[in-house]
């Protein structure tokens, strides 16, 4: 007979069990799980870069078994590429709630910038930015997947808001895209690169708030209604 131990070892290398349509879910399909697994992965790779994190820690760090992992995750890089799509969909539903089209142009874009410029400065962006650069020669698909995952980023949200203020005769903008990422690149002046290289462990609020204002008034001068009116 099985002993009581050897049973257990067992159950313990079987996927769990989720329950489906008829009260039970299809095994890799609980939203649960899934998140429990993904907080458990995050911190293993917030302590450890992405070589030395291994499949192990992150169960044992997510309090699930093996079977339980594969059955969500197909690899380390799967799943590493399943924690960049969460927080940027995070950063995304951020940052277009704060472009509010009823509000002034500049306080929409204050709100957008403080959001976007605060996540692409924190930790655990920073850490997922130097963990894909440092993979980038040998994993060129991290990288790209890194880049691409998802149509929706800070810059096709803010060419989208830009589009509209253009539409509603607001702004004066020749390539929106452009403007956009002109935008963006004003607010982020010396504070994402040095981050990324280790010259500063974090920016203070006021010198995201410093960036951002002096990024609307360059930005206004040039796109704002008035821009056309000083040729």
């Amino acid at each position: 007979m099985t002993s009581a131990k050897s049973a257990r070892q067992e159950r313990s290398l079987q996927p769990e069990q989720q329950p489906s349509s008829g009260g039970r879910r299809v095994a890799g399909e609980d939203p649960v799980k899934r998140e429990q697994i993904l907080e458990g992965a995050k911190r293993v790779f917030m302590r450890s870069n992405f070589d030395a994190a291994s499949m192990n820690d992150i169960t044992r760090e997510a309090g699930v078994s093996k079977g339980t992992l594969y059955v969500y995750f197909e690899n380390k890089e799967d799943l590493f590429e399943a924690l960049i799509a969460r927080e940027r969909s995070r950063i995304v539903n951020s940052i277009k709630q704060s472009l509010n089209d009823i509000e002034p142009i500049e306080e929409a874009l204050h709100d957008f910038a403080v959001t976007l410029v605060t996540s692409m400065t924190s930790d655990y962006t920073i850490r997922a930015m130097r963990t894909v650069l440092g993979v980038i020669d040998r994993m060129p698909r991290l990288a790209q997947r890194f880049f691409t995952a998802t149509p929706e980023n800070g810059y096709t949200v803010l060419k989208a808001y830009l589009e509209q203020q253009k539409a509603a005769g607001r702004l004066s903008i020749d390539d929106t895209e452009l403007a956009a990422k002109q935008f963006i690149e004003l607010c982020m002046a010396g504070l994402f690169k040095g981050r990324l290289f280790g010259m500063c462990e974090a920016v203070p609020p006021e010198q995201i708030e410093k960036n951002v204002a002096s990024a609307i008034r360059v930005f206004m001068a040039a796109y704002g209604q008035h821009a056309d009116q000083k040729s």
